[in-house]
């Protein structure tokens, strides 16, 4: 049997851009993908802290030390850029797995979205 675990999280980033007219997904500074252990084609959650929005799309890389969160296609209908959101992941993995598992989260500043 297999259980959902946390895996990842980019706790509070500021959104620097929404595309609507982009296919979709979530584009991230690609050092905050490396820090957090989130891959490129991931699935991810997005929590809107300004608005409560929850929602889930994929990562795709950004502009590595450009602090870059976009929210494109339908899911910039969710944020407005300056929103404050956070990112996660889950994994699947046997129980007994779960029990040693440690995820990775990453406090970036929440102004310039860089790792201090």
């Amino acid at each position: 049997m297999l259980i959902e675990i946390f895996k990842s999280k980019i706790h509070r980033v500021r959104v620097t851009e929404s595309d609507l007219n982009y296919i979709g997904s979530v584009t991230i500074d690609e050092d905050l993908l490396d820090a957090s252990g989130i891959i490129v084609g991931e699935r991810v959650y997005i929590v809107n802290v300004n608005n409560g929005e929850r929602f889930d799309t994929y990562a795709i890389k950004g502009k590595r030390k450009s602090g870059e969160i976009c929210l494109n296609g339908p899911a910039a209908r969710r944020v407005q850029k300056g929103d404050i959101i956070i990112i996660m992941s889950y994994a699947q993995m046997t129980p007994e797995e779960a029990k040693t598992f440690q995820p990775k989260i990453i406090f970036p500043d929440e102004k310039t979205n860089l790792l201090t």
